[in-house]
């Protein structure tokens, strides 16, 4: 059998690694990963062993956003089709971000599209020097709306107007500025970086660390409500079907630049 697109490990602390695993196409995500990265999600938060979890990507990059080809052929399906499609999308994100157990995100390479998105829901991000960021949708004539809510509360919505409108790369300097990352450190220290931050971690209490991490996103508003996330699954999957979304994804398969660019 084909090896898991989401692998997990739990280490005698109660650590568990979830290592995101397409390496072949840079970790880029498509309905198999979403629905591992759910399945992971929902198995640990249910496992009272478990105290952290970090995540991680296989290969040379965290993770390079969509599968360009995969999103491709889902426009070709019918819109309740591609509803499900943004609403899993959607699911994964927020119950990373609404875990009650800390997370933290281990970035090298590439951290684009909903890759920031994973990023911006985890509690703690350690990038490496070589991470490059991106919030690239709308050049491929799609829209970010299922991760806004967490790149708004990781970055403000001022940087997120700013590098979701331009789609431009920034690096983990920039991104620790912006407040999608926490901490910089060389390509072979992620581990090292981390561990004082989790061994903080499994000093304090589990059930303290629960309600802190609840009551700090209450208080900040970053919780998304479920009619809220309906409307923005149904923006990102309309946007998905349109006629500049078709030719950005052209664009990209063809390697040219897109009619839209003078």
């Amino acid at each position: 059998m084909p090896e898991s697109e989401v692998l997990s490990d739990i280490d005698h602390r109660g650590i568990a690694t979830v290592t995101l695993n397409r390496p072949a196409v840079n970790n880029a995500y498509n309905g198999e990963m979403i629905n591992g990265l759910i399945r992971v999600v929902s198995e640990l938060q249910n496992e009272d062993q478990v105290r952290i979890v970090v995540l991680r990507g296989n290969g040379r990059h965290f993770q390079a956003g969509a599968d360009l080809a995969w999103i491709n052929s889902v426009a070709g399906q019918d819109d309740q089709a591609g509803l499900e499609v943004s609403r899993q999308t959607a699911r994964a994100v927020r119950g990373l971000n609404e875990m009650s157990k800390p997370t933290i995100a281990l970035i090298h390479g590439a951290c684009v599209g909903g890759g920031t998105g994973i990023a911006a829901a985890c509690d703690i991000v350690i990038a490496a020097e070589n991470a490059f960021f991106a919030i690239s949708e709308a050049r491929w004539g799609l829209a970010a709306q299922i991760i806004f809510p967490q790149l708004n509360a990781a970055m403000g919505a001022r940087n997120v107007r700013r590098f979701a409108l331009s789609c431009e790369r920034f690096d983990a300097y920039k991104a620790r500025e912006v407040g999608l990352v926490h901490e910089v450190c060389s390509a072979d220290a992620l581990d090292e970086t981390a561990a004082p931050i989790i061994d903080g971690l499994l000093m304090a209490a589990p059930d303290a660390l629960t309600a802190s991490k609840r009551s700090i996103q209450q208080c900040a508003g970053h919780l998304v409500s479920d009619e809220h996330l309906e409307a923005l699954i149904a923006e990102h999957a309309a946007k998905r079907r349109t006629a500049e979304a078709a030719e950005g994804l052209a664009s990209f398969a063809e390697k040219r630049n897109p009619a839209w660019y003078p």
